[in-house]
Parts: structure tokens; C-alpha cells; sequence
């Protein structure tokens, strides 16, 4: 009778279900943030909104400062 009870208790209790991997919040909190560019690459003046010029994943103020960063990196290759 002791060897049929332990048998059903055996049966009656499920396997536990394998643990699945679930991130804290605290490594999510630890990942870097990307910042918003405010400012002009070439000349560093803040940009606003409303005008703003977009080049190769960059922000400038004008095309004029786009053209300059160009210019300045196409020397470093030179040299």
C-alpha cells in the first residue's frame, strides 16, 4: 500500500517546466542610449529643426558645411 501511494504521488506531480531566459530590467537599463546630435559637425552651431541638412547618417547646418567636411577628410587621405 506504501509503494502505491508513492507511485500516484510520483504520477500526480508534472515536471517542471524548463526556466526560460528572461532579462532584468536592470541590464536593459544598462545599455547605451544614443544621443541627439544638436550641433553642426563642420562648424558646431546648434541646429535647428526646421532647417537642418542630412548627409551619410550626419546632421550639418548647411550643404556648405557638408561640402567643407568633404573636403577636409579627402586631405587627411592625401596625406
Amino acid at each position: 500500500m506504501a509503494e502505491e501511494t508513492k507511485q500516484a504521488q510520483a504520477t500526480a506531480t508534472p515536471e517542471k517546466a524548463p526556466a526560460q531566459d528572461v532579462k532584468p530590467q536592470a541590464e536593459k537599463a544598462k545599455q547605451p542610449v544614443a544621443e541627439k546630435q544638436t550641433n553642426c559637425l563642420a562648424c558646431n552651431k546648434p541646429i535647428k529643426k526646421l532647417k537642418r541638412y542630412y548627409r551619410n547618417g550626419k546632421f550639418y547646418c548647411n550643404k556648405k558645411c557638408w561640402q567643407k567636411t568633404l573636403k577636409a577628410k579627402e586631405k587627411e587621405e592625401a596625406k
